[in-house]
């Protein structure tokens, strides 16, 4: 088609030169046109190496492994794969066949991209980036040659900056390497990953400039088996969610430019934020320092953490004010909630509010004392009861209930369904894919059921401590552990 189109454009320019028509202009015009097409075309490339350069090394130098915390096993085995960029010598004394790729698997906000950065600095590697997506298009063959033009970049700029190495960071692989044959319309996907296997295979230790390719997933299981076979990416690194040490020291890393009150309240926050990542603690530290600057105040609280910690969680508070029957009902429903979490686990409520956040009209933050990994029937029977909770303080009251325990009923269907696929419920071993659908339900509603009627007896016998404590919540609005526990006992 370009060639068709070249041609008919000098025909057309010989035409009219022969009628006699000024074709200077055309020819400036048409020349001016070329080489904007060159320049755009040159963006693809360009678009990859934005993170290299002077500009882009300089960057992620800022990073070191020493800024990421919670992910010493992760640093520890990415370590080992970058040992051949570092002793090139050594590996090839050792007789050891370098490795091209590496995968770090792992939910989203665990750092995965900056342990990439980190990586490059480690090893003083030429940094490239570029998201899986960037290479999929609509036009058949633009995938596969932005693949080419990004190796060729790597190798391009570590020439220019003298450096030995270069480090390809993709991010969101599984859009670039999903399986092959699942696209049917178009052959686009395929040619792109079938270009990447090509370039993996054609990296060389032996080559001027040493390349390793670092993927970032969090969909490991989409990923095509070619792209995970030996030779290619030669190891998964899981990126984990940090456990409460890690947490702690996330929290250290976020807080060190900030003004806090007491260090120690560290330990608290870290306790509290089981399930959190690594960019939910970065937002939480912020999110406290930015409420202690609206206050004014000279120094971050520990109320303003706990105040961070339902903000990134559930959102901003609300500016709408429900109705005094709402409010009413709420408080019933949250000590509910809380009532049965002190009473099967104490000292597991941390606070209780009915402050609108989000979508929820009123929450009560749990404080496990320790990560919790493994769970007996009796504890997912407990999550169950303190689910169930909320519904059953409102029948007690009001003899009915509302639609504001749609999410628990779903979280005691979902705990419910653990215990059948864990193989602690009556049907024993079983697995998740053979369970007959009607079987499966049926289970799961007999579990609940039983929960239910052992959750509206326990709350009956203490009825006296739960109308107390929802009477203290609708007046004072949030109950921090020690006002919650006066009232109680």
């Amino acid at each position: 088609m370009k060639e068709y189109l070249i041609g008919l454009g000098a025909a057309v320019l010989v035409f009219l030169a022969i009628i006699g028509v000024n074709i200077i202009p055309l020819v400036l015009f048409g020349g001016l046109a070329v080489v904007g097409y060159m320049f755009l075309n040159m963006q693809g490339a360009v678009r990859f190496s934005n993170l290299g350069g002077p500009q882009g090394k300089k960057r992620s130098q800022e990073i070191s492994f020493g800024d990421i915390g919670g992910q010493d096993t992760a640093i520890n085995e990415l370590g080992e794969a970058l040992e051949f960029l570092r002793c090139p010598e050594l590996i090839s004394k050792m007789g050891i066949r370098p490795l091209k790729g590496v995968l770090l698997v792992g939910p989203p906000g665990t750092g995965k991209t900056m342990m990439a950065k980190a990586a490059a600095n480690y090893t003083s590697s030429v940094f490239i980036a570029a998201s899986g997506s960037e290479f999929i298009e609509m036009y058949a063959g633009v995938g596969a040659k932005r693949v080419r033009q990004l190796f060729a970049e790597a190798r391009k700029k570590a020439v220019k900056q003298n450096s030995s190495s270069a480090i390809i960071f993709i991010d969101e692989l599984e859009i670039l390497g999903a399986k092959r044959g699942k696209n049917t319309s178009h052959m686009e996907y395929d040619q792109t990953l079938n270009q990447l296997l090509v370039e993996m295979d054609g990296v060389n230790p032996d080559d001027t400039v040493r390349i390793l390719l670092i993927g970032a997933t969090n969909r490991a299981d989409m990923l095509d088996p070619a792209l995970l076979r030996p030779g290619r990416f030669d190891r998964q690194v899981q990126v984990n969610l940090p456990d409460k040490q890690g947490r702690k020291k996330i929290l250290e890393i976020h807080t060190r430019n900030k003004p806090l009150s007491d260090p120690g309240v560290l330990d608290n926050i870290a306790a509290a934020t089981f399930g959190f990542s690594g960019a939910h603690l970065e937002s939480l530290a912020n999110e406290a320092a930015i409420l202690a600057m609206r206050e004014q105040s000279p120094q971050v609280m520990s109320y303003h953490f706990n105040e961070a910690i339902d903000k990134v969680i559930l959102g901003e508070k609300l500016d709408r004010k429900p109705s005094l029957e709402e409010i009413e009902r709420v408080s019933v429903h949250e000590s509910g909630h809380a009532l049965l979490s002190e009473t099967l686990m104490p000292g597991s409520v941390s606070s209780v509010t009915i402050v609108p956040r989000g979508q929820a009209l009123g929450f009560m933050r749990k404080n496990p004392p320790d990560d919790q990994y493994l769970y007996t029937r009796e504890q997912l029977e407990s999550e169950i009861m303190i689910a169930l909770g909320g519904a059953a303080a409102e029948e007690i009251k009001y003899g009915n209930r509302s639609t504001g325990a749609r999410g628990d009923f779903k979280a005691c269907w979902d705990t419910a369904r653990q215990i059948v696929e864990a193989g602690l419920s009556s049907l024993g071993i079983v697995h998740a894919d053979d369970i007959p659908p009607d079987s499966l339900f049926q289970e799961c509603k007999n579990i609940i059921m039983v929960l239910e009627e052992q959750t509206i007896k326990l709350l009956r016998d203490n009825r006296g401590a739960l109308f107390s404590l929802a009477s203290s919540i609708q007046k004072e609005e949030t109950l921090d552990r020690q006002r919650f526990v006066e009232i109680i006992h």
